[in-house]
């Protein structure tokens, strides 16, 4: 049975706050089986053959050029698809940047199951560069220059211990998630939804920070502001005031892991009147003050 970085067998999830990422070949047969899951994020790109994927009662099919992602804490099996003679997928265990969230939404499936498909082929090299230099960053101790390549093909499990290589890391997994859910086609929405409550939702996601009001929002997808805030609210089961709310603190949140804005400028890149306000909110959804938030590193924000 394969092992994971720690020793420990590959049903064994890595423990949360690590970045691990690995790329196994496997033959008919190979299946994992989490019951309880697993406590941080599960990202699996397939490169070639076809695998099997369940979280939950959500069940996908990977091919190659397909991103699945598992969100903590739900029962996951994943397997080499029966009928088929291998799976070839890079795999990363880490906890998810906040940012993320409304890029994977289109794709949910149900349970905390992200089906990211299909990729064009024309962005799967680049998507694979990603992965491999996530490889060789792993290793950075951060006392010496950066390795230059992903190591051996033999050597294909690495866990990211210094911040350094866990943010280098993870921004390489950024650009994955990113590239993969801005040109991947989502499922068609459920019946019943409507496109323009969508579209709405798409522009909060794209620039939380903008000065988005009901109305400004109900305008540009042609609707009343009192029938827009009744539909968005009907279906996504929010109001458009406070997914807006939950976009620009995510926002913040993915602006205080990765930059060194001051905190008033954070606020302000993410739409918030004043830094006091901003902090009360942050607080209140996270548990800590933006500057604790940033010291303590990434944490997820679903």
């Amino acid at each position: 049975m394969p092992v994971n970085a720690d020793g420990l067998p590959e049903t064994a999830a890595p423990p949360p706050g690590l970045v691990v990422i690995g790329y196994y070949d496997q033959a008919q047969g190979y299946a994992i089986n989490r019951p309880g899951g697993a406590e941080s994020w599960l990202f699996l790109w397939t490169t070639g053959g076809r695998g099997r994927v369940r979280q939950g009662a959500a069940e996908v099919r990977a091919g190659a050029g397909d991103l699945m992602v598992l969100g903590p804490g739900v029962p996951h099996q994943y397997a080499v698809e029966p009928g088929a003679p291998a799976w070839q997928f890079w795999w990363v265990h880490c906890q998810a940047r906040p940012a993320w969230a409304p890029w994977l939404r289109p794709y949910d499936r149900g349970d905390g199951l992200y089906a990211v498909t299909p990729t064009p082929a024309a962005l799967h090299d680049r998507v694979g560069s990603a992965f491999r230099r996530m490889l060789a960053d792993a290793r950075w101790t951060g006392t010496e220059p950066p390795p230059a390549s992903a190591p051996a093909e033999h050597d294909r499990v690495a866990v990211a211990h210094s911040s350094a290589a866990r943010e280098l890391a993870l921004s390489s997994l950024e650009e994955v998630v990113l590239l993969t859910a801005a040109t991947a086609r989502p499922p068609s929405p459920p019946p019943g939804a409507d496109p323009r409550v969508r579209r709405a939702e798409a522009l909060i996601a794209a620039d939380p920070g903008a000065a988005h009001t009901v109305r400004s929002l109900a305008e540009s997808v042609s609707l009343s502001p009192s029938r827009f805030a009744h539909l968005f609210t009907r279906q996504l089961g929010q109001s458009p005031m406070r997914a807006l709310r939950e976009a620009r603190l995510r926002h913040a949140a993915r602006l205080l892991e990765g930059t060194d804005l001051s905190v008033d400028r954070v606020a302000a890149a993410s739409g918030f009147a004043s830094p006091f306000h901003f902090n009360r909110a942050f607080r209140a959804r996270y548990g800590v003050p933006p500057g604790a938030y940033r010291t303590a590193g990434p944490m997820v924000a679903e």
